[in-house]
């Protein structure tokens, strides 16, 4: 597909670095206007104790009242599963529409079956206000956002290309860190290797902007890079690594890799467009499956 990239637009990016998920989420301003986006937003939540704060979402919501910004778009560039989304609390604050991939139904059928969910779980992605097609376009004010499918980490994994600015979710990680793992139900390394390849087909001058970071090494925690640095660095898939060499190291790294911490609390709410749950009497509630992951 020819995407319709337009270097000459650069977005105003602000990054939120959230230290116990290490997720950044963004608020992404059109500098010809007040509008905004935000990406890829976090509820914060003590598992061990089943309480959920907004600490979080509320310096997200504080940065865009204290600037006068008015709140378009809400996006999820995945499912995660790894931190809960706030978006329907920063919704019911502020506005703006909550996107995601078309295929988080893919996701929910999934994720419906392994939590037996019943038949009120709605598995069409009408929890959320736009479902974006590969190509899709949009707009944050007078910018044009192109959303570019990239599958593999997860089915319901996009790419969002604002201008100068491609939002990668967990499709790359900086140079340094390398790419997401691919054994998730629906995952897949070879998968993931195209979606990569396609990122990175993009202008090397464009900024890639992650959704996580884990300072590997010790070093301080980053979260913007290029596609040129990363084509030329990073450690999994640059200096024309080959997908076999991908996917023999993917496969074997993903083994020893634990599950998220939160993956269970947050693949229920997410792909309810990060709405919780609620028991037969209306009270907010989590399922375990055992042995279900």
């Amino acid at each position: 597909m020819d995407y319709p990239v337009d270097m000459s637009v650069k977005p105003e990016v602000t990054g939120f670095f959230d230290p116990l998920t290490h997720t950044i989420s963004y608020v992404v301003k059109d500098p010809s206007s007040n509008s905004c986006a935000i990406i890829d937003s976090v509820m914060d939540i003590d598992y061990a104790a089943g309480r959920i704060t907004y600490e979080h979402a509320n310096e997200l919501i504080k940065f865009v009242e204290d600037n006068d910004l008015k709140l378009e778009w809400l996006i999820e560039t995945h499912v995660h599963a790894d931190h809960l989304s706030a978006a329907p609390y920063i919704q019911n604050k502020l506005g703006g529409k909550i996107g995601v991939g078309e295929h988080i139904i893919t996701v929910q059928n999934v994720f419906g079956k392994i939590f037996n969910e019943g038949t009120e779980f709605q598995r069409d992605g009408s929890q959320f206000d736009a479902l974006f097609k590969d190509g899709d376009t949009y707009k944050i004010g007078t910018m044009d956002v192109f959303a570019m499918h990239t599958p593999g980490h997860t089915p319901a994994c996009m790419v969002h290309v604002v201008g100068d600015a491609a939002f990668v979710g967990d499709t790359l990680f900086m140079p340094d860190g390398g790419s997401a793992r691919a054994d998730f139900p629906g995952g897949d390394a070879a998968t993931l290797y195209d979606s990569i390849m396609k990122v990175l087909a993009l202008p090397d001058e464009m900024r890639l902007f992650m959704c996580h970071d884990y300072g590997p090494n010790g070093r301080e925690i980053k979260w913007e890079t290029t596609v040129g640095d990363e084509k030329k660095h990073n450690i999994h898939v640059g200096e024309g690594k080959t997908k076999e060499d991908f996917v023999k190291f993917r496969t074997e790294r993903d083994a020893t890799l634990a599950m998220p911490n939160l993956i269970i609390p947050s693949l229920q709410v997410n792909m309810r467009a990060g709405v919780i749950p609620t028991d037969d009497d209306g009270n907010p509630m989590l399922k375990v499956p055992v042995n279900g992951l």
